[in-house]
């Protein structure tokens, strides 16, 4: 048990990021299913209606309590706010690129599609924190 809570701690930062991303996938999954199958909206207007939601809760959480940010001026959460949301953009665009290849083109399952660009976007999204965003 020791052992455990050791590698936890040493590697916090990640635990905390797969937890939250995690949350954060589950979050733009169920909104783009509310928007796309519920609400009728289509694939590409749900698809960044459910970013967008997604990318607030996973800034507020990043900054919270995964990198700990300790930025407290407005100018430098403002900075750092748009780095956050100009990375999240970048990576956005692979999320959007393989929903409209992958379902609008190809007909794919829309679900199916979204849960695998969402693995590939939390791993590019971890790195860009790291080094772009929250600077350890």
């Amino acid at each position: 048990m020791d052992k455990l809570k050791e590698v936890l701690s040493q590697h916090k930062s990640i635990v905390m990021y797969l937890f939250f991303g995690v949350c954060t996938t589950l979050i733009n999954i169920i909104v783009y299913y509310v928007c796309a199958h519920i609400i009728n909206i289509g694939t590409m207007p749900g698809t960044i209606i459910a970013w967008s939601v997604a990318v607030l809760f996973a800034y507020l959480t990043n900054r919270t309590w995964v990198f700990c940010s300790e930025e407290t001026t407005i100018t430098g959460v403002i900075n750092e706010m748009f780095r956050f949301i100009g990375c999240r953009l970048a990576t956005g665009m692979v999320d959007w690129f393989c929903m409209f290849v992958f379902v609008n083109i190809l007909s794919w399952d829309d679900i199916i599609v979204k849960a695998g660009a969402n693995i590939i976007v939390v791993i590019l999204n971890y790195i860009a924190s790291k080094v772009i965003i929250f600077h350890d």
